[in-house]
């Protein structure tokens, strides 16, 4: 592993080449060729509305902002009982944050709630909109449930490697982080990023983040040419993979198989896993 010295200026460099050979030796010391992938069925948070679950889907995951407290809790409920054995995600840890405070009751409190109605996982923890990053997962932990993957929402003020040192310390003190998804989920269209920076920052990742198990890409957000290349620069986990078992173009171009030769393609072994990081049967 380089010093932090050596990453610094490692993170400078415009050596995309060398860069990503570094975070690619990284990953395969951690997980050799094996790369995951969850097929997620999203569902809308509003209570009442249909709920649609492809039976090949790994995790149902509840998407949008709950109103209140009851619609989270009845969503959830609603959700768990049409999902079978199928793991639950749901929501931001950082809109639960605020949804607690509106609702003058403790985050834990609302946490312990949602996992009674059913819920495993809490969707997602962007480290840039959290309160209090540390305390929050550490609730979610305490609460009894997981958490599907730390992600970043807008492109970080800070320079890059401060950014990777912060989540790497966050790692530190709680230890429960599974995946980390490095790309911004939201991207200002007036100043797009490059494919060369996603790239970079997936690689710089790997190298700055070696606490945290996978780093991951979504699949649906960045699509499958960027998701390949980043695959071969120190990710090893791919997110939101459709379950749909035909896309409607022919069983070549079914999402099941366009991601496991994607993988192929990059040299590595797909596994499919499920919400619980849990292999699935081939």
């Amino acid at each position: 592993m380089p010093s932090t010295a050596e990453l610094t200026s490692l993170a400078s460099s415009h050596d995309l080449i060398a860069i990503g050979m570094m975070a690619d030796e990284a990953r395969r010391g951690r997980h050799g060729s094996v790369t995951t992938f969850v097929r997620v069925a999203d569902v809308t948070a509003e209570p009442g509305s249909p709920i649609v679950i492809a039976p090949a889907a790994g995790e149902v995951r509840i998407v949008g902002v709950p109103s209140d407290r009851h619609a989270a809790v009845a969503r959830v409920r609603e959700v768990a009982a049409t999902s079978t054995s199928i793991p639950v995600s749901a929501f931001s840890l950082a809109d639960l944050e605020q949804l607690a405070g509106r609702e003058r009751i403790t985050l834990r409190a609302l946490l312990e709630e949602l996992r009674a109605a059913g819920l495993e996982l809490v969707a997602e923890a962007p480290f840039d909109e959290l309160q209090d990053s540390r305390r929050s997962i550490e609730e979610v932990n305490i609460a009894g449930l997981g958490l599907a993957r730390l992600t970043i929402q807008k492109l970080p003020s800070a320079e890059v490697p401060d950014l990777m040192k912060r989540v790497s310390m966050l790692q530190q003190e709680v230890g429960v982080i599974r995946a980390f998804a490095p790309l911004p989920r939201r991207v200002n269209a007036a100043v797009p990023t490059t494919g060369y920076d996603d790239i970079k920052r997936v690689a710089l990742a790997r190298l700055f983040v070696d606490n945290i198990p996978s780093i991951q890409v979504d699949w649906t957000l960045y699509g499958p040419k960027l998701a390949q290349v980043a695959l071969t620069v120190g990710a090893d986990d791919v997110d939101a993979v459709s379950p749909a078992d035909d896309a409607g173009t022919g069983p070549r171009r079914a999402p099941l198989e366009e991601i496991r030769r994607n993988i192929l393609a990059a040299g590595l072994e797909p596994i499919e896993r499920d919400g619980r990081f849990d292999r699935r049967a081939s």
